[in-house]
């Protein structure tokens, strides 16, 4: 019953034009963002952390604004998945040195796609689905099971595979030794002994090293790929060159550098264009040190 209903309200939203849809979305975001919610502070903490020293409390606080603006307008342009076609494609992207990705794709080794939680990456992967064929991206479920049954439909609408993080390493390989596309979003965090942790924006961040790990065991070429807003309304989808991956026979050594690598990718992205990506996660959670409790410091103290 939820499911349908939430089902009725994405396809009357993508009956509203694309660049109206923005604009509703625009407002919706920045109504948002002046409700006191748990993950406001989070997003405003990770910013000013971010960019202390970098830019003003003022600015800080604009840049907060001009993300939930971006999320806000994500929240109605996710529903004209519904509308995308091969013929209107170019209305909704603008495809941007793809030509990156083929020659990966020619290599006949499956391609790994380095993307992150940035710009609109659920329009960018079925407009990528619909360009180069079915794939598979690796998520999380969302933990409402109305909700993720709606995304599920959406993300898979042209054959994109969707596997699940829980274990996913198996059938992440399966899906690359079938010649195929996999895209992986490296910027959230995972416990400390699924990840390494590696520098992103100044601090240190435990990272999935899967994709490392999977990339130098198959010898599968890894290209970023990331869609950009443009002023226009239309996103820009830009495809990287493949990334030069560090190999010294240290297999340790080169799983934790080309993490730090693929970090760095993502971290260029975030800081040129900050209110496009989602700051709302708690990226740093998992610490590199174990801290001591708070009674530690309250208790009594040998003189």
């Amino acid at each position: 019953m939820i499911y349908a209903f939430l089902r009725a309200i994405v396809v009357l939203m993508s009956f509203i034009p694309f660049r109206l849809s923005q604009a509703l979305g625009k407002m919706l975001g920045l109504g948002v963002s002046f409700i006191p919610m748990e993950r406001n502070a989070v997003a405003f903490e990770n910013i000013q952390r971010s960019f202390d020293g970098t830019i003003d409390r003022n600015d800080q606080k604009k840049l907060l604004r001009k993300v939930y603006a971006h999320f806000g307008q994500m929240v109605f342009e996710v529903p004209h998945i519904l509308r995308l076609n091969s013929r209107n494609l170019d209305r909704y992207v603008v495809l941007d040195q793809e030509e990156n990705l083929v020659r990966a794709i020619r290599k006949g080794k499956g391609v790994f796609v380095l993307t992150g939680h940035f710009g609109n990456w659920e329009l960018m992967s079925a407009a990528m689905a619909l360009r180069f064929g079915d794939g598979a991206v690796v998520a999380r479920p969302i933990d409402f099971p109305p909700l993720e049954k709606l995304m599920l439909g959406l993300r898979s609408r042209f054959g994109t595979e969707v596997v699940y993080k829980q274990h996913a390493m198996r059938k992440v390989i399966k899906v690359i030794r079938e010649k195929k596309i996999v895209g992986i979003l490296l910027d959230q965090n995972v416990d400390w002994y699924e990840g390494a942790f590696v520098s992103f924006l100044g601090r240190r961040a435990c990272t999935n090293k899967g994709l490392a790990l999977m990339a130098l065991k198959m010898g599968t070429p890894v290209v970023p790929v990331f869609s950009l807003r443009q002023k226009g309304g239309r996103y820009r989808i830009v495809f990287e060159k493949e990334v030069d991956l560090t190999i010294t026979g240290d297999k340790i050594r080169d799983v934790e550098e080309n993490t730090a690598l693929f970090t760095s990718i993502i971290e260029s992205y975030v800081r040129r264009y900050p209110e496009q990506w989602f700051w709302f996660h708690r990226r740093w959670k998992t610490r590199p040190y174990s801290p001591l409790p708070e009674t530690f410091y309250s208790g009594p103290r040998l003189s």
